[in-house]
């Protein structure tokens, strides 16, 4: 009969009883084996590679730890992953740049128990997790960008920097505006490539973090750009981050756009809050949420108008047709959704501020395409 490893042993006292009696028989076993940490390492590992075959990918792996534990389990989660990405299969692109965002970081010094402890905390948050919808239906290197489609989005990125670093609202959602041009410019000239010389390309799908407070609101926001940009998004509440559909071009628009907008949003809501506690009132949360739901209700619109302005007749059978195609696979990816009534929006001068934000936006028209 084989006896048990001190690993074994601590993940059976630790592991499956979620009591700090527990945890602390657990820690003690391994903090007083230094020869058992080689296989502890092994079995992180393994936790790991378990989460990828359930769906995680590792940006939501970091996601979710970092919003259930502390920073000591982030730096040991980070460690974990991109130790096992060696043995990993090639997951495409997104996932290769979603290692490259981990940040090799060092775990701080401690003692062996405190260290123990962590671990095991870390582990029994792994041994837990569901099964999430899968992003990736294949195992090669995924479709590559195209040195045209690396311009557009470097200029995409650069217009949302300087909307970012600007300190005047107006030119702020001027720049953001023509952003949102560019990427729907950059979507139909896709559109157009693909359907003059079809590749085995097919709608994709990404998870984007979507973190309190006020995610209600913030996950209006996303579902807008991810609409205004042929892509369509699903929220997971309790997990923090909503899933994005559609053409990788698309997707790469709706991160970029979002993540900058929502930088933007906070900016303008602390500048509103400002003047209205200049005014004598205190600053509420019901404000801050009712700003944020119409800055998202108002940019939905700007960028729908900004997007249908580069659509001419003979685009529609074409953009259609991927239309289609991102709805059958948001279909077979989430069978049943429901929606959700929008929360806490009850501040008149929250929603008047927010809807103002969004408005002082000149989307300017561009030249047909050729």
């Amino acid at each position: 009969m084989t006896t048990p490893s001190t690993v074994d042993r601590a993940f059976r006292a630790a592991l499956y009883t979620a009591t700090e009696d527990a945890l602390d028989a657990g820690a003690s076993l391994l903090a007083a084996d230094p020869a058992a940490d080689a296989e502890l390492q092994r079995r992180g590992e393994e936790f790991v590679a378990t989460a990828w075959r359930r769906g995680w990918q590792p940006r939501d792996l970091v996601r979710i730890v970092r919003r259930e534990l502390d920073d000591v389990h982030v730096r040991i989660v980070v460690a974990l992953v991109r130790a096992q990405a060696p043995d990993d299969r090639p997951r495409g692109r997104r996932w290769a740049a979603q290692l490259d965002e981990l940040a090799t970081e060092v775990v701080p010094a401690a003692d062996r128990f405190s260290y123990a402890t962590a671990v095991l905390e870390l582990y029994r948050l792994l041994l837990r997790l569901p099964a999430l919808e899968t992003l990736d239906g294949h195992a090669g290197p995924g479709p590559a960008v195209s040195r045209s489609g690396s311009r557009m989005l470097g200029r995409i990125r650069a217009l949302l920097a300087k909307a970012e670093a600007t300190g005047f609202p107006e030119e702020a959602e001027a720049l953001s505006a023509k952003a949102q041009e560019l990427m729907a410019r950059h979507s139909i000239d896709e559109a157009l490539l693909a359907a003059r010389a079809p590749a085995p390309d097919a709608p994709g799908a990404c998870r984007i973090g979507v973190e309190p407070p006020y995610e209600q609101a913030k996950a209006v926001l996303l579902d807008a750009v991810a609409t205004a940009n042929h892509c369509r998004a699903v929220w997971n509440e309790p997990f923090g981050f909503s899933t994005v559909v559609g053409f990788e071009a698309d997707l790469d628009a709706v991160e970029l756009l979002y993540t900058s907008l929502l930088v933007q949003a906070m900016t303008a809501m602390t500048r509103a809050e400002a003047a209205q506690r200049a005014g004598g009132r205190k600053r509420t949360k019901t404000f801050r949420q009712s700003f944020l739901a119409a800055y998202a209700h108002r940019t939905g619109a700007r960028l729908a108008a900004a997007a249908e302005e580069q659509v001419t007749e003979d685009l529609l059978p074409v953009l259609a047709s991927r239309d289609v195609a991102v709805t059958d696979r948001l279909e077979r990816m989430f069978p049943q959704t429901t929606t959700t009534r929008l929360r806490g929006v009850s501040d008149a001068a929250g929603w008047t501020e927010g809807a103002e934000a969004a408005d002082r936006a000149q989307v300017r028209a561009r030249p047909p395409l050729d």
